[in-house]
C-alpha cells in the first residue's frame, strides 16, 4: 500500500467533526481496526499530547502524532489508534463537494 497523503484532496468539504476525545473518553472502536466509509476521508487532528496512528496494512510503521499534527485517512483503509498517555484530539470527516 502506498503512503497516505499529507493533505486532503481539494474537492472535499468538511461534513462532521467528532467531539474532542481524550485518553479517558476515546471510543474503544478507535483502538481496534476500523475504517472510514467508502467515499469519506478522515483527518485526525491532535490538539494536546500525543498518540500513535497505525494503518493496518503497514502495522510495522506506526506514526506518532503530537500536538499540532494530523493524519489524513483515505476511505476504507483499515487503521487503529494507540493511546497510552494524555491526549486531546478530534476526527474530521470530509466528503466530495456535491
Amino acid at each position: 500500500m502506498t503512503a497516505a497523503p499529507e493533505t486532503l484532496p481539494e474537492d472535499l468539504e468538511l461534513v462532521r467533526t467528532t467531539p474532542v476525545f481524550d485518553e479517558h473518553s476515546v471510543p474503544a472502536g478507535l483502538l481496534r481496526a476500523h475504517q472510514v466509509a467508502e467515499g469519506v476521508w478522515g483527518r485526525l487532528v491532535v490538539h494536546e499530547g500525543g498518540l500513535v496512528f497505525v494503518f493496518e496494512d503497514v502495522a510495522d510503521e506506526p506514526r506518532p502524532v503530537s500536538a499540532g499534527g494530523h493524519v489524513v485517512i483515505p476511505p476504507a483503509r483499515p487503521h487503529h489508534l494507540v493511546v497510552d498517555g494524555p491526549v486531546r484530539f478530534v476526527v474530521e470527516f470530509h466528503r466530495p463537494i456535491a
